[in-house]
């Protein structure tokens, strides 16, 4: 999942498959939930971890962008898409946040489609729904994210 999830990051992007995997770890190896649930809940676990993990990353990369008190040095069209990805998911996840205060399934459901990779039967196992209504959140939860981004 760590690695499909990078792959759709930009090249030259300083967070590796290996380390997103251990800050997922860390965030959840205190959860007891996790070794309660079984494997699927662990999956959507994974992908809510690494959610925070990239976002987390995305934010320090536009604290870096805007000089963080060192002297401004003039990059290349590479590091300009990083730079662009890195504010696109800034903006997903706020506008994620903003879905979850209304309809906190169909967030879940974004997380484990989206940040984790996981398939309509492992989302629906993990959430305790039926796929018929993962489907359904799922194209709720895209047209609001898509309505939402496009305003802004």
């Amino acid at each position: 999942m760590a690695h499909w999830q990078l792959a759709r990051e930009r090249q030259n992007v300083t967070l590796q498959t290996t380390a997103l995997i251990h800050e997922a770890y860390l965030r959840m190896a205190d959860d007891p939930r996790v070794s309660r649930r079984g494997r699927v809940y662990f999956f959507a676990a994974a992908a809510r971890a690494m959610r925070e993990v990239l976002i987390d990353a995305a934010r320090r990369r536009g604290a870096a962008k805007r000089g963080g008190g060192r002297p401004l040095v003039a990059l290349g069209e590479e590091a300009e898409g990083i730079e662009a990805y890195a504010a696109d998911l800034v903006e997903l996840n706020q506008a994620l946040e903003e879905l979850g205060r209304h309809q906190p399934r169909h967030a879940r459901v974004v997380e484990c489609r989206f940040f984790g990779g996981m398939s309509v039967e492992d989302t629906a196992e993990a959430l305790n729904v039926s796929a018929r209504t993962v489907k359904a959140d799922w194209a709720y939860a895209r047209a609001w994210l898509y309505r939402a981004l496009s305003r802004s």
